[in-house]
């Protein structure tokens, strides 16, 4: 997923959100993705993504830069449309756990949620831009759309019997979703979506710590080159943010509404400072907490505190599970 610059509109009419979609469709086209379901929102997208090939960064560099010059030229725009890098958390789909599934209902469900349409008069499938409707007739999906691994984890075919399974199933969450005092937090297993470095069965974790541990073994950060360098350092700022946002028990949304001074941003600065090498700049954007100057005193004062608050929240982070 990736949110629009200062939580900024990445959509401003009818015509974004269809540039987008034919901006995706020739990224699915030049990488060979499969895309399992989407959702376009006023401000951000997600995206569940399989990449037959190891292209992500590619593929998203592309896909990111080309709507973003769309975009701005569209509008006599210039600068960042985006917030960063985009957020991606790998998940398990074989384990028979449930994920995939999970992850594409917190997308399609995602307007409900938000209440991008009218949640007791009309259907879900009348929010568009979404493959939601596209699940629902197969006539209008892009070959690039595949909902048999959805579908078949839910125990339906790709059938007009199935189909229809899944509009009843889909449209009795939206009910919930409406009858529910926190939307946000309907269904718990959203939450590790949110906060998480990834979703799916501990055997699936520790075969990823695996093959992290791996990648890395031998190799120094000077025996890579340039954006290689950038790329895993960023790649290992952002699984030790989400980690640390775990252990404080906040989401990646919960950046913004703290100030910029806050405890809990000083010790993810420092941690952040201690095992990355990323730049001031990634870590003020990233952090929301001002101008990149101001992370070197953050670090000093969580690395000087003997007590109190920062002391604590610099135990939290440093403990093991």
């Amino acid at each position: 997923m990736s949110r629009g610059n200062r939580g900024n509109a990445i959509y401003l009419d009818e015509k974004d959100h269809e540039t987008f979609i034919d901006t995706l469709d020739e990224a699915c086209t030049k990488t060979g993705w499969l895309v399992h379901a989407f959702v376009l929102m006023g401000n951000h997208y997600h995206l569940l993504l399989e990449t037959p090939e190891a292209n992500l960064v590619e593929g998203m560099k592309w896909l990111q830069g080309t709507y973003t010059q769309r975009f701005n030229s569209r509008h006599k725009l210039w600068g960042h449309l985006l917030q960063g890098r985009y957020k991606a958390i790998p998940v398990d789909g074989q384990s028979g756990g449930g994920y995939f599934p999970t992850v594409a209902n917190y997308i399609h469900l995602n307007p409900a949620r938000a209440n991008a349409f009218d949640l007791e008069k009309e259907r879900l499938k009348a929010y568009r831009w979404s493959s939601y409707p596209l699940y629902l007739d197969a006539a209008k999906r892009p070959d690039w759309l595949v909902v048999d691994r959805v579908l078949g984890a839910l125990g339906v075919e790709d059938d007009k019997a199935g189909r229809s399974w899944y509009r009843k199933h889909m449209q009795k969450r939206v009910l919930e979703i409406a009858l529910s005092a926190n939307p946000q937090d309907f269904d718990a297993a959203w939450a590790d979506i949110r906060r998480g470095w990834y979703l799916g069965s501990d055997d699936f974790r520790k075969g990823l710590m695996e093959k992290i541990d791996e990648g890395l073994a031998g190799k120094r950060n000077d025996s890579f080159s340039g954006g290689a360098i950038r790329e895993h350092n960023e790649a290992e700022a952002e699984r030790l943010l989400l980690e640390g946002l775990t252990r404080l028990g906040l989401l990646s949304d919960d950046l913004e509404a703290l100030r910029k001074g806050a405890p809990e941003k000083m010790v993810l600065a420092w941690m952040l400072k201690k095992q990355t090498v990323v730049k001031n700049e990634w870590i003020s954007r990233h952090l929301f907490c001002g101008h990149p100057a101001n992370v070197p005193g953050y670090v000093r004062k969580v690395d000087d505190a003997k007590e109190g608050e920062l002391a604590e929240l610099r135990k939290t982070l440093k403990s093991e599970d």
